[in-house]
């Protein structure tokens, strides 16, 4: 069983800068019984995750460090976000997104419900809950 006490985590002013040429997670919640997931993500310098739809999950994105742009996934569309630190954005579940970290790179913790584990669902059934 967790402890229902709250307690410190991290400092993510300590947390290493990475070391990868595309990207790091320099952080994730790993404690038992959580209802949340969470990590800090490092970018490097113009690495771009590419365009993706998250159907199911609400995620909020706090950049840390850095800059860059968080995209529609609509090359040049006008819901490109430049984004940088101190700034918190919310991406509902349904949307398709893209991230391009700047020249400093980009890093940020991103925060969503827990997915749930594997479901087994009779053959042809593609209903949600």
């Amino acid at each position: 069983m967790t402890s229902a006490e709250p307690r410190l985590l991290c400092d993510i002013r300590a947390l290493p800068s990475g070391t990868s040429a595309t990207a790091d997670v320099l952080w994730k919640l790993t404690e038992a019984g959580r209802q949340l997931d969470a990590n800090v993500v490092r970018l490097a310098p113009h690495h771009s995750v590419a365009a993706h739809r998250e159907p199911e999950l609400d995620v909020l994105l706090l950049v840390v460090a850095g800059s860059g742009v968080i995209g529609s996934g609509l090359s040049g569309g006008d819901a490109d976000e430049h984004v940088s630190e101190g700034m918190l954005l919310w991406l509902p579940h349904g949307s398709t997104r893209s991230i391009t970290a700047g020249a400093q790179g980009l890093t940020c913790l991103t925060v969503h419900r827990r997915r749930p584990g594997m479901q087994i669902r009779p053959r042809g059934d593609a209903t949600r809950d």
